[in-house]
């Protein structure tokens, strides 16, 4: 019998079992038995997992893994340290392939367990966060460290500006959506890269300190600013739900201010509002606000004669520059339509409290200066001393630090090659945040022997822009899309990118189009609460904080 290597599985198995057993009721913390061997062999091993499904032994898996021509035949691994079943117990059941020892596999306590840490919860953070809680099965410890408890859905922020939708329904809780990752409400601050530590401040000042084994990046953008004069004091930015709610409030404000002067060149300036960056945001923002401003201006019959005048302000030759021109022109002819001034190659060249004046000379009245040139990486990529690439953190294609194995970086954080166009860096856009959140987990998972790592590779499925009312532009998967179609298919993709909260959002959409919308400011967000250069502009601060 010593000499017979091809013995059966069934009695291979049934000779193990009532020692597996054993290990099993002796350690409360077994946790799997891996075993190597054919995959047809799987049902022969299926008193191991009932053995493995007993209420203390943890996860009842057997997993099966192709054969190991260095281990011979069949291979058990998860009995070692078991009496009998040192490296000769193979060989007392007279299979001399068995050349290997056994060994009991415990399951790690929280101590033991390796810890990922992720900095921010924007689109790629919060993705990553979800994918690699499913990889890991609570394997690893995930902390999510963000600033807020939710996940901002960015796309619909304009329509929380202009009324339509709830502020609530664009905050996707972290709570409840990410299982299995542990989320601590705090900033970070720095980086030790040495000491493999994350400095951050909680949400009451608190300072908290605390290691990592694998550290992703995700901690996005924040709004950009230009030298120039007065805009740092005069413009407010649109990244937040406190920015949104403050320029809703103020819109309605100067609407209500503008009824109440006589004084006509007082009431025009109130009513003239100037947004400047025409790409995604700042064409949403244009759009969604001259409706609101419109309908407000409805309800009060002193301002009957009174235009709602809009500027769309950007210095490239056309608005939404980034995106295809057959989409730039459907948004260019729609707002145009509607009233809004469109002007191209001008920028802003200074901001005063009575008003801006443009690049090409012209001073317009206004009190209200909207800021939505663009973005920038946040100030903590700086912070690491790494190399950079405009701002942003140079990664090889599986989103890996050069140098740093340990660390991954995606997002807008991050300068990430696009492998579709050779020498370029993939776009600061929420469908490339994504997708690199979930290929920097499944490359985290990897590290583990829970993934395959694979590079950073998508192609552009098309693009949105809503542009008010019954209208926006699209080209899903290259169709070039207008009007009630374009809408339909706009919200249709919200609706299945959003994470929870689908039908309230349907809902409110299905109020708006029914109902009147209500046009009072509730004054929650003071503007000095959202200066321009704040960096978190997701906490609104007053004059004493």
């Amino acid at each position: 019998m010593a000499s017979d290597t091809t013995l059966s599985r069934s009695f291979v198995c049934s000779a193990l079992l009532p020692v597996a057993r054993d290990a099993a009721k002796s350690s409360a913390h077994l946790r799997t038995l891996v075993v190597y061997g054919e995959e047809e062999a799987q049902e022969d091993w299926e008193p191991f997992a009932a053995l493995l499904g007993h209420e203390d032994a943890g996860d009842p898996a057997v997993p099966i893994a192709p054969d190991d021509p260095a281990l011979g035949r069949f291979a058990v691994r998860g009995l070692e340290g078991v009496s009998g079943c040192e490296g000769g117990y193979a060989a007392s059941l007279g299979i001399s392939a068995f050349n290997t020892p056994c060994r009991v596999e415990r399951k790690p306590s929280m101590a033991d367990r390796q810890r990922v840490v992720i900095a921010g919860a924007g689109f790629a953070g919060f993705t990553a966060a979800r994918r690699l809680s499913r990889l890991a099965k609570g394997a690893i410890e995930i902390v999510l460290i963000n600033p807020t408890d939710y996940f901002l859905y960015l796309p619909l922020l304009p329509e929380v500006a202009a009324g339509i939708l709830d502020p609530r329904k664009v905050a996707i809780p972290l709570a409840g959506n990410c299982p299995g990752v542990r989320h601590l409400l705090a900033a970070v601050d720095r980086v030790d890269l040495e000491a493999r530590r994350v400095e951050c401040t909680d949400a009451e000042g608190g300072r908290r300190d605390l290691g990592y084994d694998r550290l992703l990046i995700a901690v996005g953008s924040v709004n950009k600013l230009l030298p120039i004069p007065g805009v740092a004091e005069h413009a407010h930015g649109f990244r937040s739900i406190a920015e949104a709610l403050y320029l809703r409030d103020h819109l309605i404000r100067q609407i209500e201010l503008a009824d109440a002067t006589d004084d006509a060149k007082e009431r025009e300036a109130r009513c003239t509002f100037v947004v400047v960056g025409a790409g995604y945001t700042g064409t949403e923002v244009a759009a969604q606000g001259q409706l609101l401003t419109l309908d407000a201006k409805r309800r009060r019959p002193g301002l009957r004669d009174q235009p709602a005048r809009w500027l769309l302000v950007d210095q490239a030759p056309r608005i939404l520059p980034e995106l295809d021109e057959r989409l730039s022109r459907t948004a260019h002819r729609t707002l145009a339509g509607r009233g809004v001034e469109i002007r191209t190659r001008t920028t802003v060249a200074e901001a005063t409290s009575e008003g801006v004046k443009l690049s090409d000379g012209e001073f317009v009245p206004t009190r209200s200066l909207v800021w939505c040139v663009g973005v920038r990486p946040d100030p903590l990529i700086e912070s690491l001393g790494l190399p950079t690439e405009k701002g942003r953190l140079i990664v090889d294609e599986y989103l890996t630090v050069p140098g740093h194995p340990e660390i991954f970086a995606c997002g807008d954080g991050a300068a990430v090659p696009d492998l579709t166009r050779p020498g370029e860096y993939t776009a600061m856009t929420a469908q490339h945040a994504t997708r690199q959140g979930k290929q920097a987990a499944d490359n985290i998972a990897a590290t583990y022997g829970r993934r395959e790592r694979r590079p950073y590779r998508h192609s552009d499925l098309g693009f949105l822009v809503d542009l008010g009312g019954a209208k926006a532009a699209a080209n899903p998967l290259g169709v070039p899309l207008s009007g009630v179609a374009a809408k339909a298919v706009t919200r249709g993709y919200h609706l299945l990118a959003v994470h929870g909260g689908r039908a309230r959002i349907a809902g409110n959409w299905l109020l708006d189009a029914l109902l009147p919308r209500q046009t009072v400011q509730l004054d929650l967000v003071r503007g000095s609460s959202v200066p321009l250069a704040c960096t978190t502009p997701e906490h609104p601060h007053g004059p004493g904080d």
